[in-house]
């Protein structure tokens, strides 16, 4: 099985909509049992045992996805670096968090994109922490349109 580790600063909100949007996806294309996906936090903030956020679950439950308390809760990937081994694919949100996987002696080798780059764009995915539901929703439809858009590519790379 292979395995997409997608990466965000707390994984609380971003990193959590993906995976879970990106499982969606892989069900639908029947492929969910060949590729697993994972998520965690790279900040300094990020600690283990944190709720998604709320404004993130009422997006994603706009899209027919339902996420228990007990199933999203996040994991630092400072405390929980064998994810990082365990990655056939990294995406990250942002540059940033990009370039701080680099600092991981376990990320050198393997490919780590950020969700635009392997969308064929450039920029990041914002953050959308405390800026109310509005710009969760225009968070989770930017993280949906550049998956629909790399879709293709993410499984040639893992499924060749």
């Amino acid at each position: 099985m292979k395995t997409v580790l997608v990466v965000c600063h707390a994984n609380t909100a971003r990193s959590v909509m993906a995976q879970a949007l990106l499982e969606k996806m892989l069900a639908e294309r029947r492929v969910d049992g060949r590729v697993r996906i994972r998520s965690g936090g790279i900040a300094s903030y990020a600690r283990d045992g944190m709720l998604a956020s709320l404004d993130a679950r009422l997006a994603l439950r706009e899209e027919g996805i339902e996420l228990g308390e007990a199933a999203s809760t996040s994991i630092d990937l400072k405390q929980h670096r064998e994810l990082i081994v365990e990655a056939d694919l990294i995406l990250a949100m942002t540059t940033q968090q990009k370039l701080m996987l680099g600092a991981f002696e376990e990320a050198r080798g393997r490919p780590v994109y950020t969700l635009r780059e392997l969308a064929g764009e450039s920029g990041d995915i914002g953050d959308p922490a405390g800026q109310g539901e509005d710009a969760f929703r225009a968070c989770r439809d930017e993280i949906k349109r550049c998956l629909e858009r790399s879709i293709d590519r993410l499984l040639t790379v893992l499924l060749p």
